[in-house]
């Protein structure tokens, strides 16, 4: 199917980001409509998805703790607590923004999917669970859930009790991207991909199988803005620039880095794994997957002067394949170019 050439955005928010409460994300929600606002005036199409650390594990916890209580309480599955964070979370994201769009008369509608991402049952991941997830245990109870099942597998975290380790494969599909297409061309605001995705693999050639994994939330985002061939991907955390040397005396804000600098940056071990190493290693996957792309990382209440190159860390592609360029929101206005 051919679809609508126009300029495409995937912003990604932090869970973290986003807060622990309905209140609390509806404050951080709040922060990123005039960001929104611009880029619906300007004729972007837009997919929005975001973590879902705090809230799954608030989800996993609680049926955890049933399920110790009362047996006749499920203790949910990951799989199914994904699904249920993507609805929680995408219920809010939606009716907020969907509101504040009506307030200024903006004919877009917005939308929530589900959102299945296939990952190789053979990846490397699944023989190596590296993820913590769900609640807090002793040592004892760690080893009699173990006896009873042996693929939970638990590890100390940081002497504050032991957790259940659980695979983190990489993204292969966003499954749901066709829809999204659709929903996109249609001019309509979509949320997809909410916590990387609920992982499934095939079960022969018409069915699926969930599993229990986490895929990482900005490894998802680069694969679902790489697969409906989006020109920029914009990460929201809780910083204004990505840093090297971080907390030392040799502190630095970086604002434009390639990507070739991005992977030697790496090598020094610039960047925290599990916090800021991850978006950068889906940064240059994105960036270096197809002509023009852009990735830029920034925080939620800077997001609208990130994009106007004023605010934020943008990382491209080191090739060639950074050639195409691309204008900025409120060009005329703008200090910096967004691309260069």
């Amino acid at each position: 199917m051919e679809h609508t050439m126009n300029r495409r955005i995937v912003i990604a928010l932090g869970g973290n980001a986003l807060g622990n409460t309905p209140k609390e994300m509806e404050k951080k929600i709040l922060a990123v409509i005039p960001l929104l606002e611009q880029l619906v005036v300007e004729g972007y199409q837009i997919v929005i998805t975001h973590g879902n650390g705090p809230q799954v594990g608030m989800i996993k916890n609680a049926f955890a703790l049933g399920h110790q209580r009362d047996e006749e309480i499920i203790d949910a599955a990951l799989a199914d607590c994904t699904a249920m964070s993507q609805g929680y979370i995408g219920f809010h994201l939606q009716k907020i923004i969907g509101g504040e769009l009506q307030k200024r008369a903006l004919p877009i509608h917005i939308a929530s999917i589900i959102t299945q991402v296939s990952v190789d049952p053979l990846d490397i991941a699944f023989f190596h669970p590296t993820k913590p997830i769900g609640p807090f245990y002793t040592r004892k109870e760690a080893e009699k859930i173990s006896a009873q099942n042996s693929d939970a597998i638990f590890s100390d975290d940081a002497g504050r009790g032991f957790r259940q380790l659980t695979p983190s494969p990489k993204p292969r599909h966003i499954l749901e991207e066709e829809f999204i297409h659709q929903l996109l061309d249609q001019r309509n605001i979509v949320i997809a991909g909410g916590g990387g995705g609920i992982p499934v693999t095939k079960n022969g050639l018409f069915s699926l199988s969930s599993v229990s994994a986490v895929i990482d939330k900005d490894f998802a985002a680069a694969k679902l803005a790489q697969e409906i061939d989006a020109d920029c991907l914009l990460i929201l955390t809780d910083i204004d620039r990505v840093k090297i040397h971080f907390r030392s005396r040799y502190e630095e804000d970086l604002s434009a880095i390639t990507s070739d600098e991005a992977r030697r940056y790496i090598t020094e071990d610039q960047f925290a794994p599990g916090s800021m190493l991850p978006k950068i290693e889906a940064a240059i996957l994105f960036t270096e997957s197809g002509p023009g792309r852009t990735v830029i990382i920034a925080s939620l209440e800077h997001a609208l002067d990130a994009m106007a190159g004023k605010s934020g860390t943008r990382i491209t592609a080191s090739t060639a394949k950074a050639a195409k360029t691309f204008r900025p929101l409120n060009a005329a206005k703008a200090k910096a170019p967004l691309f260069s």
